[in-house]
């Protein structure tokens, strides 16, 4: 029963994050950009829009520039997200790569950091009486939320140890309809749950600037107006139609 409950949850949980995510990007992709509105200086040409937007993916640049306390624990996380989630692909790849083996010591660390700066940023909304203002429940348990997974996560490491070669044995029979059983941890069962509520909620929340920011007019156009005509996208095949 374990076994099925978790499975049919994951199940569930891959299908509304891929469904989600596309149902999001195709709306960001179809809503129109009337006016050309590049953020200042901004690049002349397609090939600097796109230096300038792994800038933005990579350093956070916008964000460096507004205010260095909030870059570094956000950029922190993001960091130290991503290392965990590469060290993650141990249990879904057979055999391991060497550089996701090679990896594994530096994604506990990041286990760490990724926490920390989670904490962080929720002490900002908490301590700063101008984002406190604006904050809402929603934001608040965002993060409780992530700081959960991180915080279980990093106790299967250290506190009770979970059997990590039957744990990837229930993944990779998920992906090839294989089912094996789920170890049983309650720490685990916790985790688990918590990143499939993730899964479920994130094309939903706040958090989908992970794409959004691909589709900001202000970052993706190239300061050319006077070189070239701007044709609002979306509204321009409306009018074809028409």
């Amino acid at each position: 029963m374990r076994t099925l409950v978790f499975a049919s949850l994951f199940y569930f949980a891959s299908f509304t994050l891929a469904a989600g995510l596309a149902f999001r990007v195709w709306l960001y992709a179809r809503t129109p950009a009337p006016l050309k509105i590049p953020t200042t200086p901004a690049p002349l040409t397609r090939g600097g829009v796109a230096v300038r937007m792994a800038r933005e993916v990579v350093l956070f640049e916008s964000l460096f520039k507004s205010n260095k306390w909030i870059w570094l624990f956000g950029w922190l996380f993001h960091v130290s997200l991503a290392a965990v989630l590469f060290r993650h692909l141990r249990y879904f790849l057979q055999p391991v790569p060497a550089l996701v083996a090679l990896e594994q010591p530096i994604g506990v660390l990041a286990g760490f950091a990724m926490v920390a700066g989670l904490l962080a940023l929720w002490g900002r909304r908490v301590v700063v009486p101008r984002i406190r203002y604006i904050s809402r429940a929603s934001d608040h348990l965002m993060l409780v939320l992530l700081i959960a997974i991180g915080g279980s996560g990093l106790a299967m490491k250290f506190v009770t140890h979970t059997d990590i070669v039957s744990l990837k044995a229930f993944f990779l029979g998920l992906m090839y309809l294989d089912w094996k059983p789920l170890p049983d941890d309650t720490i685990l069962a916790i985790h688990l749950s918590l990143v499939a509520a993730l899964m479920i909620i994130f094309p939903f929340s706040k958090l989908l600037h992970a794409p959004g920011v691909f589709f900001s007019p202000s970052r993706n156009q190239a300061d050319d107006s006077r070189e070239r005509r701007h044709a609002p996208r979306g509204l321009l095949a409306a009018g074809r139609k028409g």
